[in-house]
């Protein structure tokens, strides 16, 4: 049965203008229809709009019913970590630029957000990678909706890295990093990267090279439940960095090891009824733009 959506937390950058305009208008349709609106905040609640209760991000998840990101990708990005471990659903209307997650743009958002307090939608869920870094007497860890990305700390030096997967050794690799990611992530920095674009519901991984010293050093798809370690070498002479979704998780220095697995963590993606993934891909990437009226071609 469709869920009933009686409180919505906004989340999103609301002291900026392209995202404080949207967000008002949010704000007034949903209090129209006896929906009480919260707003993730880190800052002053004064400068919120009218309408609109403020919360701390960590506290946002457990007061509502549905989360609505208003931005670009990212902040739909920082706003799954939060909803992923309470299993509130995540709404993104697009303020950003390209908008593989925040899919909704702001002339349909008032119709979008109507047919999903009326029940009427596509709930997706989408997996989470977890990492932590071991250096055998604390673990820093995160889960990330997109990506994990091992590189480097120093312009203008490679990285030496071994990488392993479910314990069998891969590669002894040398670039700029490595990057592993979820389908969801696979159209993101994976892809500037030369990865291929994986369906969201395939059940798979894909670790890229970043740059590689090696250009025979290729992206490989893996199996959903991979164990995936890497592991800076000792003589390497440069820091790394480990980062998810955007998000520092730490430095990796030699001896310590980065374990990347799948998470727990699950996000729920609600979608309007005429979502279609394909079409989000031709939109995004401007695919059969010489086919002018837009039509398959048959044959």
């Amino acid at each position: 049965m469709p869920q009933q959506f009686k409180t919505v937390g906004l989340w999103g950058r609301l002291g900026e203008p392209s995202v404080s305009e949207p967000a008002k208008q949010v704000v007034a349709h949903l209090r129209k229809r006896d929906v009480r609106v919260f707003a993730a905040t880190s800052g002053d609640v004064a400068a919120l709009p009218d309408g609109l209760t403020g919360v701390a991000e960590t506290e946002l998840a457990e007061r509502v019913d549905l989360v609505v990101a208003i931005g670009g990708d990212g902040t739909l990005l920082h706003a799954a970590r939060h909803v992923a471990v309470r299993g509130v659903p995540l709404l993104g209307i697009n303020r950003g630029r390209l908008g593989f997650l925040t899919d909704i743009s702001p002339e349909h958002m008032f119709d979008a957000i109507d047919a999903i307090l009326a029940g009427n939608y596509l709930e997706e869920k989408r997996l989470m990678l977890n990492a932590q870094i071991a250096d055998g007497s604390s673990h820093s860890r995160l889960v990330a909706l997109n990506d994990v990305v091992l590189q480097k700390g120093e312009t203008g030096r490679m990285l030496d890295f071994i990488t392993t997967v479910d314990g069998s050794y891969v590669n002894t690799h040398r670039g700029d990093g490595l990057i592993v990611a979820t389908p969801t992530g696979s159209t993101a920095y994976a892809l500037s990267c030369g990865g291929p674009i994986i369906q969201p519901n395939v059940d798979a991984l894909v670790m890229v090279p970043i740059c590689p010293h090696t250009l025979s050093d290729r992206p490989l798809v893996l199996k959903l439940t991979s164990s995936i370690e890497v592991q800076v070498e000792t003589d390497a002479g440069s820091p790394a960095q480990v980062v998810c979704d955007g998000e520092p998780l730490g430095r990796i220095d030699s001896g310590e090891v980065l374990r990347i697995g799948l998470a727990d963590e699950t996000v729920t993606l609600l979608h309007p009824r005429d979502y279609n993934y394909y079409e989000l891909l031709r939109s995004k990437l401007n695919w059969g733009r010489a086919n002018r009226n837009g039509r398959p071609i048959r044959r």
